[in-house]
């Protein structure tokens, strides 16, 4: 588990390989990641957009932007949280992925990008 916190909004990240759905012979792999955003600052903050930058063990990097995360743009009080699960297909066996949510403060409408932790993608057979 991975975390980091950004002007009070704490990012959490869980990544599991998913070999049911993977076919490592022609170079596809499949890995989950399960987030949680959770909101320890005193103000409303609404997810509006995600960008990602996946990075895969041959050095080809994706650049993935989009309006808020699996459909939704959460908004959340003081003390809310809002958890999710997304997957990421790879050509090799190790990658990575890292990225930040652009988010507004509805106080002032200030926009902050909230940092989401990098994390290493790797088949469990890799680690022996």
């Amino acid at each position: 588990m991975l975390t980091e916190i950004t002007e009070g909004v704490k990012i959490t990240v869980v990544v599991e390989y998913q070999p049911y759905y993977s076919n490592p012979v022609q170079s596809h792999f499949v890995f989950t990641y399960n987030i949680t955003i959770e909101n320890c600052s005193d103000y409303t903050v609404h997810l509006l957009r995600r960008h990602w930058n996946i990075s895969d063990s041959n050095g080809e990097t994706r650049h993935v932007d989009g309006e808020g995360v699996v459909g939704q743009q959460p908004l959340l009080e003081p003390g809310q949280s809002h958890q999710y699960i997304s997957g990421c297909n790879l050509k090799t066996n190790i990658g990575k992925m890292a990225g930040t949510y652009l988010m507004e403060r509805i106080f002032d409408g200030k926009k902050i990008y909230v940092k989401i932790p990098e994390f290493t993608m790797i088949v469990p057979y890799k680690l022996n």
